[in-house]
C-alpha cells in the first residue's frame, strides 16, 4: 500500500477540482480525501495500491478540464490511519 499527500497548485479551485479528484479515485480504488486549503491549492491524501496511487497523482498533474496546474508536489504520508472511501472535506 501506498499512501501520500498530495498538493496541487495553480487555478485549481472554482473549477471542479475537487469534485473530479473523487471521480478518479473512486475510478482507481483510491481512498482518502481531497480538500481546498486557504492558500489556494488542493491538498489530497491517497492511499492504495502503488500503481492507482501513482495515476492519481499523474492525473493531478492536469486535473479537469478547467483548471490549469502549475505544480504538483508530492510527499510520502506514513501515518496510521486507515480510510476506507475518498471524500471530499472542506
Amino acid at each position: 500500500m501506498k499512501r501520500v499527500m498530495i498538493t496541487i497548485r495553480g487555478k485549481v479551485q472554482g473549477v471542479g477540482f475537487r469534485y473530479s479528484a473523487l471521480q478518479k479515485a473512486n475510478a482507481l480504488g483510491v481512498t482518502g480525501y481531497v480538500s481546498n486549503r486557504d492558500d489556494g491549492a488542493v491538498e489530497i491524501l491517497a492511499q492504495g495500491a502503488f500503481p492507482a496511487v501513482d495515476q492519481l497523482i499523474h492525473w493531478c498533474e492536469t486535473g479537469p478540464a478547467n483548471a490549469k496546474v502549475d505544480s504538483v508536489f508530492v510527499d510520502e504520508d506514513e501515518a496510521d490511519e486507515i480510510y476506507l472511501d475518498f471524500s471530499i472535506t472542506v
